[in-house]
């Protein structure tokens, strides 16, 4: 019984860490071809950018697969949850190669804390107060993989808006049909003019 139990938490920390592995680097890839500008330029209302989301989740990485387990990041790194955003957006004094280096440290930091450790070894996140602070290596491994995935989702409409790329990674990028693309958005738009009610069926709703 013991054994079975081993194989099915081997085999679930495998399968986590390698979808977290995937997202990284699909997430990174993102980056591939943009100019510096379009790599940091704040893209939405909130200052939301490319070169940030990679920053970003290196840090969540950084903070969670270390401190949490008694493990610290090497990086240097602020206090969590900076009031000022540092760690979503890269300063014109951070290269591209110096946010990327730093994932990839951090990165390595993390892998070795999930290697290390077995699925139910105990973490605190202290920054947790509202949840108990309490949790294990699995509960860790999901809650990051979400934030992964989320931001990954992010960086997918943020660069299909910049360039029109699209693709989960670089391996399964399709050659884009622009007049395929272009005639399907339309079609989209009309569905989506028919069904909106005009002014006439507004009022005559309303009464």
């Amino acid at each position: 019984m013991a054994g079975s139990r081993c194989m099915i938490d081997e085999f679930a920390k495998d399968h986590l860490h390698g979808r977290l592995r995937r997202d990284r680097k699909a997430l990174l890839w993102k980056l591939d071809g943009l100019s510096e500008y379009d790599a940091r330029r704040p893209l939405t209302a909130t200052g939301t950018n490319l070169l940030g989301l990679v920053k970003h989740v290196a840090t969540v990485e950084a903070r969670y697969f270390g401190e949490v387990f008694g493990r610290p990041s090497p990086e240097p790194l602020g206090p969590w949850q900076d009031s000022d955003g540092s760690d979503l957006w890269a300063t014109e004094d951070e290269t591209r190669e110096q946010v990327i280096g730093f994932c990839r440290r951090t990165w390595g930091h993390a892998d070795a804390t999930i290697d290390a450790l077995p699925l139910d070894a105990p973490g605190h996140v202290p920054w947790w107060p509202e949840a108990s602070p309490n949790t294990n290596l699995f509960a860790i491994l999901v809650h990051v993989l979400g934030e992964s995935i989320r931001h990954a989702g992010h960086a997918d409409i943020l660069r299909e808006g910049l360039d029109g790329r699209t693709g989960m990674r670089a391996e399964i990028e399709k050659q884009i049909d622009v007049q395929a693309r272009a005639a399907h958005c339309a079609k989209i738009e009309r569905a989506a003019r028919s069904a909106a009610p005009t002014k006439a069926q507004r009022v005559s709703q309303a009464t």
